[in-house]
């Protein structure tokens, strides 16, 4: 029987397994549907909860492939930084978005509370890439910022043959205080391209660890992986998100 990996965590870290916030993911959602201007607002599917989606098609033809957007933490698909400067920039240069609510938990709660509900988010993703399958795309790249990044990962860690062409991870590693990850990403094993993407004002947690991801990233052995920061950038690439979408744009164009 294969135990998962992040149920062993939460009993090492003395964490009880719980669900996400429903209600406040719920209330959420009712202010953001109504708001979309740009993009169409769905309702997927995963187990028995329906999630808020916005997809938003590219109008170039042939369209390059589409893009799963997840945001950071306590966040959701419309987020100002970050999520809309992709969700409507990459649009433009020839991707179809698909922007999803990740599991949220309460305003105040930290990366080991985060731990436990990480396998809400698989059914999630699961879901994603089958909308996307459905409207017959199969070039599918996955971007992650933040703690969508522990939660991505380690449903690729757990599922390796996911439909996923490539992987990027904006402030990868990002923690809490007094909060260590307590299992290291699985870079290595991916066997698709990956750009790691961070702010040279990021979280001390995500930049003194660069060198060792990268390493990391190298031993997959894939030569269209790099690593990329961007300059005066914090963790939510306050007011940076035209240079966020330029340098993922730019990579992408490599692949």
């Amino acid at each position: 029987m294969k135990i998962n990996p992040v149920f062993i965590i939460c009993l090492l870290l003395n964490t009880p397994l719980h669900a996400s916030d429903i209600d406040r993911e719920q209330r959420m959602a009712n202010e953001i549907a109504d708001s979309v201007m740009d993009g169409e607002v769905i309702y997927l599917q995963a187990a028995n909860h329906s999630f808020l989606s916005i997809y938003m098609p590219t109008e170039i033809t042939p369209a390059k492939g589409a893009i799963i957007i997840l945001h950071g933490r306590g966040f959701h698909p419309d987020w100002e930084d970050v999520v809309y400067p992709l969700r409507t920039g990459l649009p433009e240069k020839g991707w179809h978005t698909l922007s999803i609510q990740m599991p949220v938990l309460d305003k105040n709660a930290k990366y080991y509370d985060y731990l436990p509900i990480i396998p809400e988010s698989f059914p999630r993703l699961e879901a994603a890439v089958q909308f996307l399958k459905n409207e017959n795309i199969h070039n599918i790249i996955l971007i992650a910022h933040s703690c969508s990044v522990h939660m991505s990962t380690t449903w690729l860690e757990e599922n390796p043959d996911r439909d996923i062409n490539a992987y990027i991870g904006i402030g990868i590693g990002a923690t809490d205080y007094k909060q260590p990850m307590k299992k290291p990403f699985a870079f290595q094993q991916l066997n698709f391209p990956v750009l790691d993407i961070f702010g040279s004002n990021d979280y001390p947690a995500v930049t003194k660890q660069a060198a060792r991801r990268l390493e990391q990233i190298k031993q997959a052995g894939h030569p269209k992986s790099v690593q990329r920061q961007v300059t005066d950038a914090d963790h939510y690439f306050t007011d940076k998100g035209e240079e966020l979408l330029k340098e993922i744009t730019a990579w992408l164009d490599t692949l």
